[in-house]
């Protein structure tokens, strides 16, 4: 039975090895999943997906977000599905091969999780960027449109903020993975926020969400493992 610890993933985004690794030793019994990023796997590469798995119980979602031609991507991710982790993840980009190639490549070893707005990212973002105003005065159309994409070349799921996790589920069902970033207990939220779609643990739960991705919560608090205990108390409640 999944467990109110197993929803939440803590993304290891450090710098160095040392500063994942104490990281790791932290909070290995009160989250379910360690997110391994691009900076942390260029620094020291599967060095710390092997400690992950040796040291803990945890699963490991390497976030490392492909978006390459439909070749190159399909190499990869059959790299990647030799390392035995839970999730990795593709930009939903200009063309569905691209993620069927990553679906091909993972030879149903790992789950593929298809980046479909990043949660940083603002309708005046999509606007500068050069998107019809369909899709930047109205966001989660974008994320449905490039979730239907992802699901259609064969994802298990996509990663999308708390505010659309729940359009995710009433479209694709329950079995579509919904993965949300920008998580912000009522408790941490501040001024200075970056990401621009957040929802609280409870609220993401309640829509649907199967995993949360909650890093400076966690990172910044006093004490981290407590700040894990009290957000799935959170997650608990929202059952």
């Amino acid at each position: 039975m999944k467990r109110a610890k197993d929803y939440i993933i803590f993304p290891l985004d450090v710098p160095t090895e040392k500063a994942a690794k104490a990281y790791i030793e932290l909070l290995s019994g009160s989250v379910g999943m360690f997110k391994v990023g691009l900076e942390l796997f260029i620094r020291c590469g599967s060095r710390v997906v092997d400690f992950i798995h040796s040291q803990t119980a945890a699963r490991v979602f390497l976030d490392l977000k492909l978006h390459d031609i439909p070749a190159t991507v399909g190499r990869a991710m059959a790299g990647i599905a030799d390392l035995n982790v839970a999730f990795a993840t593709v930009h939903v980009g200009e063309t569905s091969r691209m993620l069927e190639a990553a679906v091909e490549g993972s030879s149903g070893k790992v789950g593929i999780l298809g980046v479909t707005v990043l949660t940083s990212v603002s309708a005046k973002s999509l606007e500068s960027a050069g998107y019809r105003p369909v899709f930047y005065d109205d966001v989660p159309q974008l994320v449905l449109l490039r979730a239907q994409q992802a699901r259609e070349a064969g994802c298990a799921g996509v990663i999308c903020s708390g505010q659309e996790a729940g359009q995710i589920k009433e479209k694709f069902g329950k079995d579509f993975l919904a993965v949300t970033p920008g998580i912000r207990p009522a408790w941490t939220v501040n001024a200075k926020e970056d990401q621009r779609r957040i929802t609280t643990p409870a609220q993401a739960i309640s829509a649907g969400a199967d995993y949360l991705v909650i890093g400076r919560p966690i990172r910044d608090a006093a004490d981290p493992r407590q700040a894990a205990v009290r957000i799935a108390e959170e997650i608990e409640a929202a059952f």
